[in-house]
């Protein structure tokens, strides 16, 4: 098996770098948008045809919620066009494609956990590319198979765990949204999903959802977050407010909790509450 990994400096992305790495049973390359620009047409075809590659896990992605609102292009260019590229690309050359979506895809207006089959209806520009990129992909290259996920951390890059911790020390009075309801995903416990479905030999195309288990509101995974780092008195001074309270430039589902069934009994993967790990991820830190 080789594999090319795209997005390889985001948190999935060096998730899976630190699982697969080490794996002799699977050849991998990384890129970044340094090695490798995905929305050049051009670069994407040359650089595929010139590799050997059986599958391709996309795990680029512009993920920035409220600067699409006004970075449209950019934000089209990476969540669709460079889908298209890689998708086209695979066809020709029978490549498999992994490819990661998000729980914005769902407007969060229906209160029961989303299943892959219910109608998608995004509320912003980001969760709008990224359904347009599921359905590019899936059009060109319908072999494909793409897993939806939601509030990802992990102990790299930007997130709300890393910034909850960092205004907590700097001594910020903290508000968080109570009204939003999800699941948070340790990063690394996707990436092992992903590499359970690899090692599977077994591809069953389409979508999937994947998510730590269980639900809570941005307020509750901040409090998780303090207590568990061992600052306790300072959750105790968050404050919940609500959407109303907190505007954004872009919209988000009140409600995007993932029905995961399909992806368990698919594929035999148990997944962990979000607080056990939580609880993981801070040991990393």
């Amino acid at each position: 098996m080789n594999v090319l990994v795209t997005g390889c400096n985001g948190q999935l992305g060096r998730s899976l770098r630190n699982i697969l790495e080490n794996n002799a049973d699977i050849q991998c390359t990384f890129v970044g948008k340094e090695q490798l620009d995905i929305t050049d047409r051009t670069a994407v075809e040359a650089f595929l045809k010139a590799s050997d590659f059986t599958h391709i896990i996309n795990c680029a992605a512009y993920t920035d919620v409220n600067g699409a609102e006004e970075n449209k292009k950019l934000c089209r260019d990476v969540n669709i066009e460079a889908v298209s590229n890689l998708a086209r690309l695979a066809e020709e050359l029978d490549y498999k494609i992994l490819h990661i979506s998000t729980d914005y895809v769902f407007n969060g207006r229906t209160w029961t956990p989303y299943k892959e089959s219910d109608k998608p209806e995004p509320l912003s520009v980001y969760g709008d590319t990224k359904r347009k990129g599921e359905t590019a992909l899936l059009g060109l290259a319908p072999k494909s198979i793409i897993i939806r996920t939601g509030w990802l951390y992990s102990p790299y890059g930007h997130n709300f765990v890393k910034t909850i911790l960092q205004l907590a020390k700097d001594g910020k009075p903290l508000k968080v949204v109570a009204d939003q309801i999800g699941t948070p995903t340790y990063a690394a416990d996707l990436a092992g999903a992903i590499v359970t479905i690899l090692n599977s030999g077994n591809w069953r195309e389409g979508i999937y959802n994947y998510s730590n288990e269980g639900t809570a509101s941005w307020y509750d995974f901040a409090v998780a977050v303090l207590e568990e780092a061992g600052m306790p008195e300072k959750a105790a001074e968050i404050i919940p407010v609500t959407s109303a309270d907190f505007p954004t430039p872009a919209a988000r589902p009140p409600f995007s909790v993932l029905d995961k069934h399909c992806i368990k009994a698919t594929y035999g993967i148990k997944i962990p509450h979000w607080h056990e790990a939580l609880r993981r991820c801070l040991a990393n830190f």
